[in-house]
């Protein structure tokens, strides 16, 4: 559905006013959809959403490309089935500075087995100096969603043995288990924001473990994927 230069800054002239505003709609379209049966569109869809302002030539480009990609699998369903509903799996990930900005990309998906029934992906809302901290800052955005749906599955009565964060980066997960005592310093600095989970792990509710990045499902969100790694985790991702 996108390209590998989807985060790059769009060329061209602007639309006019109504391609702009057939632009406009059809991402909303898109991320109603990404958001209950097409976690599939989902990275491609938050992408435009960040031009639907200015919408470029080049934007033009990119919805053309994935309305076509939809077109060609309108047939494709959503497939969630768990292995046991007291158990949340998290796959977290970022993209190190692929924003013209050099901002990161966030990347999130939970799953009870089978399918994806939440997924994450979003621009990172500061600059990071490192993949580590990139990785952190993904963990901090996705944490409210995490611990909130721990909460959630609590109400409907499901008791939850383990909440796991899973993460392909291991300097990442010395600082989310260990806190201050794995820091340097070059992490002094968001010491404060990001070691929140810190506490949560301390307190029981959550747990991170590691992920080889070929299994790290939270990869598809946090870049445009190509080839066989693509359809790979798409096959994850859509329960197929």
């Amino acid at each position: 559905p996108a390209a590998e230069n989807l985060f790059a800054e769009g060329t061209g002239p602007s639309l006019d006013a109504k391609q702009a505003k057939d632009f406009h709609t059809f991402v909303a379209k898109a991320l109603f959809a990404c958001k209950r049966a097409r976690p599939d569109i989902h990275t491609a869809t938050i992408a435009m959403t960040t031009r639907v302002k200015d919408p470029k030539e080049d934007d033009w480009k990119h919805l053309n490309r994935m309305m076509r990609y939809v077109n060609g699998t309108l047939q494709d369903k959503l497939i969630l089935s768990a292995d046991d509903l007291h158990v949340l799996k998290w796959h977290v990930d970022s993209a190190f500075a692929v924003h013209p900005d050099f901002k990161s990309h966030t990347g999130g998906a939970l799953t009870f087995g089978t399918g994806t029934p939440v997924t994450q992906s979003r621009k990172q809302k500061l600059n990071t100096r490192s993949s580590t901290e990139a990785e952190l800052v993904a963990t901090d955005d996705m944490s409210t969603m995490i611990l909130w749906t721990k909460l959630f599955m609590e109400a409907q009565g499901y008791a939850i043995k383990e909440n796991i964060l899973y993460q392909d980066n291991k300097s990442t997960i010395l600082l989310v288990n260990n806190g201050k005592k794995s820091s340097s310093k070059r992490t002094r600095a968001i010491n404060i924001r990001y070691f929140f989970l810190t506490d949560q792990v301390e307190k029981g509710n959550l747990t991170v473990e590691y992920m080889p990045t070929t299994e790290m499902i939270g990869d598809f969100f946090s870049k445009p994927l190509q080839g066989k790694l693509f359809e790979k985790f798409r096959r994850m991702i859509m329960g197929h």
